[in-house]
């Protein structure tokens, strides 16, 4: 069986954006290929953090992953593999500095963080965080990875990194990972739908996926839908967004009828955003109870993350006994 390897970092709340573009297709992916889905806390030291928010964060991940459907046994927590550093440093070492320079999402979070703070430290970590991507991913031989077109150039780094050190090192050891390109809908803020859903904006800017029946339905209602500022006839970016929505959330019923009256002219925006409330919390009230029966039972939910964790480090660990071969290092007992 084919393998995928793709990772989500630990910044808090887990919002409708991030399950329609990410989570949602992990959960089919599951069913056919040999998966391994990373909570990447490591990546999360790149940008200003509290060591308890992240011990928090990271945690609060994985039961909302689990609540989505993810399976326990291709769960695990990047630092209970410290692996993925090792191997990290080492394709550091074949890798190019030119190449990393090119990164845009390096230069738009370094952007992100003198908007803030025009004297912000900008850390090592952050520039080279897309070589601990391509340990990741190498680390365990994925042949595929779930990517975004957003995401392309750091998969195509990871090819770059792995054809290097097979290069180098006179061997065909690393497979050249492929993208996994998936249809995946693009939700926007409904505060401001010239812009993508994002935490990074601020609360009113997305919906979180375990949130409060009251307070999603608030924020629905309060939806951005016409701007007054397009007069092409063309459907405006808030009300295709709302569409959009009801989509993802497969009320195909409700879309299709709501349509209808959008061609006629006879939409209301009020029914529009009562049907895009009533489809996302039909599909999110079952997350909400399996998220409460999983904190109901922490202590054994941990444990098993622990323990699949330790089983998907098996795996890395044979990959940097050969990689420790490869490049001349010394070898470890055992």
């Amino acid at each position: 069986m084919k393998s995928v390897l793709s990772g989500v970092q630990p910044t808090g709340d887990l919002h409708i954006g991030n399950y329609f573009g990410a989570v949602q297709n992990w959960l089919k992916l599951q069913e056919q290929y040999e998966c391994r889905f990373c909570v990447v806390d490591y990546h999360s030291m790149t940008m200003p953090y509290k060591p308890s928010q992240l011990r928090e964060n990271t945690w609060k991940m994985v039961f909302y992953l689990l609540a989505c459907g993810v399976k326990p046994e291709t769960l695990f927590i990047q630092s209970l593999v410290p692996e993925h550093t090792e191997l990290n440093w080492i394709l550091s070492c074949v890798s190019s500095y030119g190449e990393l320079t090119r990164m845009t999402q390096f230069k738009d979070k370094a952007d992100q963080l003198r908007e803030v703070d025009g004297d912000a430290f900008i850390s090592v970590g952050l520039f080279g965080y897309p070589v601990l991507q391509a340990a990741d991913i190498l680390i365990y031989h994925a042949d595929y990875v779930p990517v975004g077109k957003d995401q392309e150039q750091h998969l195509e780094l990871s090819r770059n990194i792995a054809q290097r050190f097979n290069n180098q090192f006179g061997k065909e050891y690393f497979v050249a990972p492929q993208p996994l390109f998936t249809e995946t809908p693009k939700i926007l803020s409904t505060a401001d739908p010239a812009r993508k859903m994002s935490k990074s904006l601020g609360e009113k800017h997305y919906i979180n996926l375990f949130g409060e029946e009251e307070r999603i339905r608030k924020q629905v209602k309060s939806a951005v839908t016409d701007t007054g500022e397009n007069n092409s006839g063309e459907m405006s970016s808030g009300v295709k967004n709302l569409f959009e929505i009801i989509r993802a959330c497969g009320a195909m019923e409700a879309h299709d009828s709501l349509m209808t009256d959008y061609t006629n002219g006879s939409l209301r925006y009020s029914d529009l955003k009562e049907a895009t409330a009533n489809a996302l919390l039909e599909l999110i009230n079952p997350f909400r109870l399996r998220l409460a029966e999983l904190n109901a039972d922490k202590r054994n939910v941990k444990e098993q993350i622990q323990d699949s964790s330790a089983v998907i480090r098996q795996r890395a660990q044979r990959t940097m006994k050969e990689v420790r071969e490869l490049t001349g290092l010394g070898s470890l007992r055992g």
